[in-house]
């Protein structure tokens, strides 16, 4: 009965061991791999970025300037970011957002995006 005793005095007197995560947000760690976006004013739609995607994330057409990217499939693995010969991708030190479906960016050119081809979001992907 007494090490129970001292063990509730001891939480009663000391801080939690949790956050109060809304009001306490997590600092994201040096070194943490965080997200992949893509800068498409520096984008030629060479594909090494898809042929060296182990998980098949990125797909490119080059013909309709068009880059798709699956970021479930994602693992961050950097491949994609090293084989990017104009710097097109870089990798953001935060996390995604939690989201309710499944959703694939279409990234297109500036040039493209400026002749009413918005950025289109894919919803309801399978698997």
């Amino acid at each position: 009965m007494v090490p129970i005793t001292l063990t509730v005095l001891k939480n009663l007197t000391s801080r939690p061991r949790t956050r109060m995560y809304p009001l306490e947000e997590r600092q994201v760690p040096d070194g943490s791999r965080g997200q992949i976006e893509f800068d498409m004013s520096k984008c030629i739609f060479c594909t090494l970025c898809a042929k060296r995607c182990p998980t098949d994330a990125i797909s490119v057409d080059r013909k309709g300037k068009i880059l798709d990217f699956d970021p479930y499939r994602c693992i961050v693995c950097e491949f994609c970011l090293e084989g990017c010969a104009k710097d097109a991708i870089y990798l953001l030190p935060q996390w995604r957002t939690p989201v309710t479906e499944k959703q694939i960016a279409g990234y297109r050119t500036p040039a493209a995006q400026e002749s009413n081809q918005n950025l289109n979001v894919y919803s309801d992907v399978p698997g």
